[in-house]
């Protein structure tokens, strides 16, 4: 279910993006399964909030907060693979049963960026230097 609500940061109104009945039909993958780049053909869409985009984030990754999606699907790739991420999981399993109701393909990542920081792979901030979930 999408209901409208007004961002605490004054930008007017964004979208809550809730599951609609009980356990996902959404593809879910590790991080060790996760493609090494990502790009045209394999996206990364990290959905947290962007304050913790700005500590660190996957170098490639597209950003668009969860409230935002439903305003902004149409900056989302409906031919690449689509890995949805946020920091543990649990948003994104939202975004992406939102996005497969849509008519995405979507596939949430497990344990977020925080097991993507915990496996090795690298964490920057907007200017390339190293960041942190």
């Amino acid at each position: 279910m999408v209901a409208g609500r007004q961002s605490q940061r004054g930008r007017g109104v964004r979208a809550k993006i809730d599951r609609m009945d009980g356990e996902s039909a959404v593809a879910q993958i590790g991080v060790a399964d996760l493609p090494a780049q990502f790009g045209p053909s394999a996206v990364l869409l990290d959905v947290r909030e962007d304050d913790e985009w700005s500590r660190g984030h996957a170098a490639e990754a597209q950003h668009i907060p969860m409230g935002d999606v439903p305003a902004r699907l149409d900056e989302i790739s409906r031919t690449a693979t689509l890995y949805v991420v946020c920091k543990l999981g649990g948003r994104s399993a939202k975004v992406a049963d939102f996005l497969a109701r849509s008519g995405f393909e979507p596939i949430n990542v497990n344990g977020g960026m925080t097991a993507w920081a915990e496996a090795g792979r690298p964490v920057v901030t907007d200017d390339g230097s190293p960041g942190s979930i």
